[in-house]
């Protein structure tokens, strides 16, 4: 719910938001879409990975939370990794990545992230929840 606070506040100052979710994300197939509209996160800025990959390049800040291999160009870039060709969102391709996880860890597949090391992105260490309800205070003031 705090995310939804946090969309309503940039969206207040005119800041376009949008949600990019993967295929598989969460626990089983739509349970990311279940989350965010049980959060009130309106639909209409919920897109599929196949729907908001080619935006990317056009995104000044991606906020990544918790994930780690469906946010991994591995992917693509690592011709021998064994997530080779598995889709995957793309926030690297645009201006700022902020990545929030608990440390570096590897995801589910064991893979080492370069998303992490790219100078584009940014890690906010902790857990999440505290990180996004640091966010929301500091957009309140």
């Amino acid at each position: 719910h705090t995310v939804f606070e946090i969309t309503k506040k940039l969206r207040e100052k005119g800041v376009k938001v949008r949600f990019g979710i993967h295929p598989v994300a969460g626990r089983m197939p739509g349970h990311m879409n279940v989350l965010l509209a049980e959060a009130k996160v309106p639909y209409d800025i919920v897109y599929e990975m196949d729907e908001i990959n080619a935006d990317f390049p056009n995104v000044d800040v991606s906020i990544v939370i918790g994930a780690n291999d469906i946010v991994n160009p591995a992917a693509q870039e690592v011709p021998d990794s064994p997530i080779a060709g598995m889709p995957v969102l793309e926030p690297w391709k645009g201006k700022t990545t902020i990545v929030l996880k608990r440390g570096m860890a590897t995801g589910y597949a064991g893979v080492d992230n370069p998303l992490f090391y790219k100078e584009n992105t940014r890690m906010l260490f902790g857990d999440a929840k505290d990180s996004v309800d640091a966010l929301l205070k500091a957009l309140s003031h």
